[in-house]
This record gives C-alpha cells, structure tokens and sequence, in this order.
C-alpha cells in the first residue's frame, strides 16, 4: 500500500537555512530521517519544496480566478515537502511518520494514495 507523508512544521523551522551554524542540528535530524527512509527502500518518490513565501494559491469563485501569494491556509504548520513510501500497512506507514523530525516540531499527515485504474 502506498502512503503520502506530509511533513508540516512551523514558519520559523521552514526558514532554516543548512548554512546558519544554529541549524545544525535541525538539518542533521533531517539528514538522518531521509537517509533511513530512503535506505529502507520504501520511497516511491517525494520532494522538500521551497519556502511557502514562494506559493501562489488559486481560487475559482462566482467564475472568476483569484490568485494569491503565498500559501491559502490560515495556520501554524505549513507544508514543508512529502515523500510516497510502500510499506504493508498503515501501522508502518505511521512507525515512519513518528521518526519523522517533523513529527516533533509540527505534524506529519499521513494518507493513503488513491490509486486509479486506467482500464
């Protein structure tokens, strides 16, 4: 079974830099976490994705597009990056979810892939 992890964390953790010295740490957790879950052999694919500044959010309303910068939610976590992993079952799929440095600083949602039958 295929799960999308999102990793969601603060405002403040999403604009860590890897060259700032106080962020060593924070990159090191990542490092690690990224390295077993990719070693594990699990990982179908997944990105980090750029700062939420960089957003831009659609909206189509009474027929007309609204288009807005930065991200549309009003929130305290915002979505840093995600991976696809394959594990057997939903009690894996969150073991990965709770190693997560994410997990500690914000969330992790986990949620299955919806896979559609092409026929």
């Amino acid at each position: 079974m295929q799960y999308m992890l999102l990793f969601h964390q603060p405002a403040a953790e999403l604009e860590r830099t890897p060259d700032d010295p106080a962020s060593a740490d924070y990159w090191k957790s990542w490092y690690a976490y990224m390295g077993a879950i990719y070693s594990a052999g699990i990982v179908t694919s997944g990105h980090g994705l750029q700062p939420p500044s960089t957003a831009t959010t659609v909206r189509f309303r009474d027929g007309q597009r609204e288009v807005l910068d930065g991200p549309s939610a009003e929130t305290k976590e915002l979505l840093g990056g995600y991976v696809i992993i394959e594990v057997p079952s939903l009690d894996d799929a969150l073991t990965w979810a709770e190693r997560s440095p994410s997990s500690s600083t914000g969330s992790t949602e986990v949620r299955p892939v919806a896979l559609l039958d092409s026929a």
